[in-house]
């Protein structure tokens, strides 16, 4: 009965944008999560913290999703900057039933209770090097979203999955960094970061925070064990 988490998948079995082309670290990808995804049991819960799929729309995501709901237990996915199937949860809802799909849902605007904990989650914000000045527009929309997704926890301890990396070797989104110290958010787990983009990252304790880099080519394509429910902290 616990909890895993990794971001990154970019599932292209359908898309032709395999992430082979990107060297040795993505070599035979796809065969690699399906032996890692063999770990989850009818109980667990998995976490996907973006850029899940390559699709371009739900119907080019099909295949990627029906890989994933082969696995047992619950996943839910957060949206990525290449996620560009995403669309409401009703049409995405919707969709799953007409497929078959039972074990994917989006985490969005919305918290989901598991054990004693709130698993909270939305995309979040990161100023890439080359662009421009923040969209503040933008960033307050993810601000808010975030904040939905923590108000629903209802003061149970959270566990917080983002897509976007909060802080970083010399950058900070400090309107992501406050909301998160505001709900004293025990666990924020992020993604995006890939290829020497990961010699950046940031982990470890921040307030009262633990920060944790969980994209897929830095885990090895193996979801990383958040917290066992079946076991006292």
């Amino acid at each position: 009965m616990a909890l895993y988490a990794i971001g990154d998948l970019h599932l292209s079995l359908t898309a032709d944008k395999s992430m082979e082309v990107f060297g040795p670290a993505w070599e035979n990808y796809h065969a690699r999560i399906e032996e890692a995804l063999g770990i989850l049991t009818e109980d667990d819960v998995l976490v996907l913290a973006g850029d899940t799929s390559w699709g371009i729309d739900l119907n080019e995501a099909e295949a990627d999703f029906k890989f994933l709901d082969r696995f047992p237990g619950k996943k839910y996915l957060v949206k990525g900057n290449h996620d560009y199937w995403w669309t409401t949860a009703a049409k995405f809802h919707r969709f799953c039933g007409e497929k078959g799909i039972r074990t994917l849902d989006l985490l969005h605007n919305s918290c989901v209770l598991y054990g004693d904990y709130a698993v909270c989650g939305t995309r979040g914000w990161f100023l890439e090097e080359e662009q421009k000045p923040h969209n503040a527009k933008v960033l307050n929309r993810e601000v808010m979203r975030l904040e939905t997704s923590l108000k629903a926890a209802e003061g149970r301890p959270i566990l917080c999955f983002l897509h976007y990396p909060p802080l970083y070797q010399g950058y900070q989104c400090p309107e992501i960094l406050a909301m998160l110290d505001r709900y004293q958010v025990r666990v924020c787990c992020y993604g995006h970061l890939h290829g020497p983009t990961i010699r950046r990252r940031w982990e470890g304790m921040r307030q009262k925070t633990e920060y944790s880099l969980i994209s897929a080519d830095y885990l090895g394509f193996i979801p990383k064990k958040i917290y066992d429910f079946g076991k006292k902290d």
